[in-house]
């Protein structure tokens, strides 16, 4: 069995791969996926949302519910993707050095997404409080932001154009 150092993990080490860096993106990647996930189909949540009918309280309480649950599941998964990508930029050095700008727009980008993930949970909130001010039309638009955010996170890190 193969055993991992965590002392491979150093920056120091180099700038090669290791098996447990490997792992540790592998991972990161996974939980990134679940979580735009989650940011993805629930604003699809809030579009119906918006559209229920005045009176249709079994509906809006069903949507509500899966708004809810949805939001606490893409909470919980938000965390490890945050953790092991700091993992991968502090403790692995991923992003660190010259030539490195693509990281800071990456992470730039990353606040922009906890903050649509914050607002995404106001957003509920605001559902649960009947205190929903915006359309249909206004949540559908708002569901595109993660695909721009995803889009651009990709860029900066396969293409690294800075």
């Amino acid at each position: 069995m193969t055993q991992i150092s965590f002392s491979a993990l150093s920056p120091t080490k180099g700038r090669g791969y290791t098996l447990a860096m490997l792992w540790i993106k592998a991972f990161h990647i996974v939980f990134v996926a679940s979580w735009f996930a989650g940011l993805f189909y629930l604003p699809r949540i809030f579009v119906n949302l918006a559209m229920v009918p005045e009176g249709s309280d079994a509906e809006r309480d069903r949507l509500l519910l899966m708004a809810r649950k949805l939001m606490r599941f893409t909470t919980i998964l938000s965390v490890p993707a945050i953790a092991l990508g700091v993992w991968l930029w502090w403790g692995v050095g991923i992003g660190w050095g010259p030539g490195n700008a693509w990281m800071h727009a990456k992470l730039a980008v990353v606040v922009l997404i906890m903050a649509y993930h914050h607002v995404c949970g106001r957003l509920v909130r605001q559902f649960e409080n009947n205190q929903n001010t915006h359309s249909h039309v206004w949540y559908r638009w708002f569901n595109e932001i993660p695909v721009v955010m995803l889009v651009a996170v990709v860029i900066f890190v396969v293409v690294k154009p800075f």
